[in-house]
């Protein structure tokens, strides 16, 4: 089953027992950044300069990844000037989060529970239900950053925002950050993917670090 980066980022967060978001936050920017990334990949959208632009339209074909292409294409037209990537993630991060959720919950991989807590605030879970893709995703997430294989481009790809965002608790729990992040890192600033793309991920590297100090900043007393 083919899965975007964007889904792989929330299989990745989400506690398979309980359904509940593990790291939540960065999970959100990853999600964003991953369906952003996923675009580029696809020859629909370019990242550069610190902005984000529609370079082609058309549907790719998969429902979620056009979801965001038309919402991004409606949203960058309907401007009098270029758009900032890091206003693109501030507005999708949320949505996109829900967006994704519900594609996976389509899929049959995570189920959705509803409860309240205390009883009174509505909260949303969303349990494993079925664990061969995430099997998979960790065996390959594995194989490239602890076992020192060579990466595709789309496990570079989901490294290279596993790195940005930093979510190697949920990527590889139970290890030390210094185990991992060397090696993610230099995956990340390989050369294995073109230019376009390289840029784009640097850009969204630089995206996810502004909006995650904002984050921390705003809630700090």
């Amino acid at each position: 089953m083919a899965v975007s980066l964007g889904e792989e980022i929330m299989l990745l967060s989400l506690d398979d027992t309980t359904g509940a978001a593990k790291g939540e936050s960065a999970a959100r920017w990853g999600v964003a950044a991953g369906m952003l990334l996923e675009l580029v990949m696809a020859g629909r959208v370019t990242v550069k300069g610190g902005r984000v632009d529609v370079f082609d339209p058309v549907p790719t074909g998969d429902a979620l990844l056009d979801g965001r292409l038309d919402r991004l294409a409606r949203w960058v037209h309907g401007a009098s000037s270029s758009r900032k990537v890091v206003e693109w993630l501030t507005r999708e991060h949320a949505k996109g989060s829900q967006d994704v959720v519900d594609s996976l919950c389509a899929r049959g991989l995570v189920t959705e529970e509803r409860h309240r807590a205390l009883g009174v605030f509505p909260v949303r879970r969303y349990p494993e239900a079925d664990g061969s893709v995430e099997r998979e995703l960790r065996d390959r997430l594995a194989a490239v950053v602890l076992h020192g294989a060579e990466p595709d481009a789309r496990t570079s790809a989901l490294v290279a925002l596993v790195y940005a965002t930093g979510m190697h608790p949920q990527a590889f729990p139970g290890l030390p950050k210094k185990q991992v992040t060397p090696r993610m890192e230099e995956i990340a600033d390989g050369h294995w993917a073109g230019v376009s793309v390289r840029e784009a991920i640097r850009n969204l590297q630089a995206a996810i670090s502004t909006v995650t100090v904002v984050t921390v900043l705003s809630v700090v007393p």
